[in-house]
């Protein structure tokens, strides 16, 4: 499967199987568009129709022999092999790499877009988990991990900080837990920076891999959707914060994280403003909610974020052309390494290698999943019990979704996310069709803005 598209002046071709990209010429453009269906004379015939006299028959022939040698070389036009593994991967034995810790079930905002309810988790009431569920957590991970040394803990709410005493001791028995089961535990935790202050970020500078911290951007997006309990906007108190914070962070990994609705579809000038406030790492992710809601993101406005998307990579790469060590979450491409063969099918894990604990110990298959009791695993003292809900997940690959398999971004996204498949379908086996859709576009200037870069580069 090959996918053509042009884009800010580039003629780019992905071959999806093998993940190999090519900026070509307009000639060589059009015959990889023709090669399956004609032969070369057809093809010479096609292109003399187009472009009249502007190419010779030797340009065509050349042209030819040159996509040619791709295809014999498995670069284009290659053959799904991963199609062939995928029994294989059903059946393969899976291990909990990564916890999701629920500290609190609480927050001080009222963000309007929050899928945990202000964190009540859909009627889940208000708490804190203790440190003896926090650490039978981390008993639990080790007992579950089978021979994987590096795992992941992530701090989450609610608002974490608002339990921050339980964050720092779980830490400090998750070091010493690591060390006599011979495992390395990488914390992450997601804050939305009002409790931040000096002795927070001396710790999370010393113990967290890495930090989310939530701003919508302008103060006026921001406020709107992510007001205090009071009603007062956040803006003013968490950006300060979040710049000392950054300040502070030296080499270590962050992200400011922000929500796009249809308030702010022009969200290129709320990267504009976090670039600006001094931060380098930014992640602005569309919202996902239905169509009830004022602020939701619906079909009519694809092709606007689709042109937002353009904006926001040219933006970036005047950035980078400038000097500007800047990066954006869904821009972020591997085009020579990536991630290995089961996760390009599956992602992120989520109920089988991937778990979120409430603050009582519940387990569920990720964050988003938490409060829908059809969704309850288990719980940590007791280990999972919905063996079969594992197995379905176990299955959620892009080779089990109708809408995958002819997507070219499938190995980019691995099927999306199950819980907005479930939201929106009440499946985890379909697809959330304008996360498709804006995924395909993020895709697409990826590749853009690693073109444009190596020409830059070059041209240097």
């Amino acid at each position: 499967m090959v996918h053509q598209y042009k884009n800010n002046g580039y003629n780019i071709v992905l071959d999806v199987c093998s993940g190999s990209v090519h900026v070509v010429d307009e000639l060589v453009y059009d015959m990889i568009a023709l090669y399956e269906d004609h032969d070369l004379e057809a093809m010479k015939a096609a292109i003399i129709e187009k472009y009249n006299d502007a190419y010779s028959d030797e340009d065509i022939t050349e042209a030819y022999d040159d996509i040619r040698e791709l295809v014999d070389s498995g670069q284009l036009f290659t053959e799904d092999v991963y199609k062939d593994v995928i029994i294989d991967f059903k059946k393969r034995k899976t291990v909990v790499k990564a916890l999701c810790l629920h500290v609190a079930h609480d927050c001080n905002l009222a963000c309007k877009y929050c899928f945990a309810d202000e964190g009540e988790y859909h009627g889940q009431k208000r708490e804190l988990m203790s440190l003896e569920v926090g650490k039978r957590a981390l008993d639990f991970l080790i007992e579950n991990s089978g021979n994987r040394v590096n795992l992941e803990v992530d701090f989450f709410g609610g608002e974490p900080l608002m339990n921050f005493e339980v964050v720092k001791e779980i830490v400090a028995y998750g070091r010493k837990r690591e060390k006599e089961a011979g495992k390395n535990f990488r914390f992450t935790l997601t804050t939305n920076g009002m409790l931040l202050n000096d002795e927070v970020t001396e710790f999370c500078n010393r113990e967290i891999s890495n930090v989310v911290l939530s701003l919508d951007g302008r103060k006026e997006i921001n406020d709107m959707m992510r007001p205090s309990r009071n009603g007062k906007g956040s803006y003013d108190i968490i950006v300060p914060k979040f710049q000392d914070f950054v300040s502070k962070r030296g080499d270590k990994s962050y992200y400011v994280r922000g929500t796009f609705t249809r308030n702010n579809l022009d969200f290129t000038e709320d990267f504009k403003l976090m670039a600006d406030l001094g931060f380098k790492e930014i992640s602005i992710e569309p919202v996902v909610t239905p169509d009830s809601n004022a602020y939701a993101i619906r079909e009519e406005d694809i092709d606007r974020i689709c042109e937002e998307y353009d904006k926001l990579a040219l933006d970036i790469i005047e950035r980078r052309k400038r000097g500007e060590k800047i990066t954006f979450f869904h821009y972020m491409l591997d085009l020579n390494g990536g991630p290995c063969v089961y996760k390009r099918l599956s992602g992120c894990g989520s109920g089988t290698e991937y778990l979120a604990v409430t603050p009582t110990g519940e387990l569920y298959p990720c964050h988003q999943f938490v409060g829908t009791e059809d969704f309850k695993l288990g719980d940590i003292f007791n280990g999972i019990q919905k063996t079969e809900l594992v197995e379905e997940f176990k299955l959620c690959n892009v080779y089990a979704k109708d809408k995958c398999k002819d997507c070219f971004a499938r190995f980019y996204c691995s099927g999306g996310c199950a819980a907005n498949s479930y939201q929106f379908h009440g499946t985890i086996l379909d697809a959330y069709d304008i996360g498709c859709k804006l995924q395909q576009k993020r895709v697409e200037c990826a590749i853009m803005i690693k073109a444009a870069m190596a020409d830059f580069d070059e041209g240097e």
